[in-house]
């Protein structure tokens, strides 16, 4: 029998609320996932879609405005959310890191690369100064930044973006967490360095046993790094399950239009496929599905009342009444799958 996952997300909200509670956005709506250990889950949706929300909300790092008001997150059994600041700084870099999207935002311009990176190993492990250098050399060589006796005395704006993403991974990695969050950590990069960093998180990876939670737009990037997949839409999780069979048996669909959407270099002549309409305003979402306005398939029950979370097949979830046959039938019915 299978153990506890090593994450475990249980109807999680976090809305950020204006003052007096006058508006309320629902960033986060009612998340449920779990990671196991050593797997990479990608979670993919528009802009807006609360992909960073749920990010910020794991580490609890939140902006003022943020709240989580409800739910709980598991990691290893305990919740989080229960969890005293305290605490949280214990955990934040050792149990559960982050490589943010925009590495300038995670790198201090006036400390050293050096001081950096050794940072959360003299914190958490305690480390004296001379030790904590000697594992940021070998940190850093080991995500492939060249002469990094020399480099740890630089400074961020003397290296290039791609050493500095590298630099990032190198701190989120530093003190071998069981989780590694990384949002959107390839934007900055061409392709050609965005190939090897992501070689370079795969390696790191199976060297140090981690799981990896991979935000992206990118479904390329999924394919390649991804063990499942959850789709997010207006701060839901609109669906779940294993990469391949989302990609080849999709059921919500807005995963559909995702997946329509991307580019096919086999067959040049086709059209490239949009989403009509723009997503909800999430402090005002429509009653029913929030997918319903932008639906070619939605039915008078859509608009009406939101679909709970179905079944369609062992290991996948959907919320969709489009599901609702194939999780009744315990099989998977899917129409214009891609």
């Amino acid at each position: 029998m299978a153990g506890p996952p090593l994450l475990e997300l249980d109807r999680l909200s976090t809305h950020y609320i204006a003052a007096q509670g006058a508006r309320v956005v629902r960033a986060v709506d009612g998340v449920s996932l779990r990671v196991e250990a050593g797997e990479t889950l990608g979670i993919v949706g528009e802009s807006g879609s609360g992909k960073s929300t749920l990010a910020l909300t794991l580490l609890r790092v939140l902006p003022p405005a943020a709240r989580i008001v409800g739910g709980r997150m598991l990691l290893d059994g305990e919740d989080l959310v229960q969890k005293t600041e305290p605490e949280m700084q214990d955990i934040r870099g050792k149990k559960i890191a982050m490589i943010l999207q925009d590495p300038m935002a995670s790198l201090n311009p006036l400390f050293t690369i050096g001081n950096q990176v050794a940072e959360p190993i003299r914190v958490h492990e305690h480390e004296t100064r001379r030790t904590a250098w000697q594992r940021a050399r070998a940190l850093l060589n080991a995500v492939r930044i060249p002469s990094p006796e020399a480099r740890v005395k630089q400074y961020p704006h003397e290296m290039s973006g791609g050493m500095r993403q590298r630099i990032v991974g190198a701190i989120g990695i530093s003190c071998e967490p069981r989780l590694l969050i990384a949002d959107e950590p390839t934007t900055s990069l061409d392709l050609t360095i965005q190939a090897q960093y992501l070689n370079l998180l795969r390696e790191l990876q199976r060297q140090h046993g981690l799981a990896l939670i991979f935000i992206t737009h990118n479904l390329g990037i999924v394919a390649k790094m991804c063990d499942q997949l959850a789709v997010m839409y207006a701060g839901r999780v609109v669906e779940s399950g294993p990469v391949s069979r989302i990609f080849n048996a999709p059921v919500h669909p807005y995963t559909k239009a995702l997946l329509n959407a991307i580019p096919r270099m086999d067959d040049p002549d086709r059209r490239l496929n949009a989403i009509e309409g723009q997503p909800p305003n999430l402090a005002a979402l429509p009653p029913g599905c929030s997918f319903a306005p932008r639906c070619a398939l939605a039915m008078p029950r859509c608009r009406e009342a939101a679909p709970p979370e179905f079944t369609p097949e062992p290991g996948r979830t959907a919320h969709c009444w489009l599901a609702e046959p194939a999780a009744a039938a315990g099989r998977l019915i899917v129409s214009g799958a891609v």
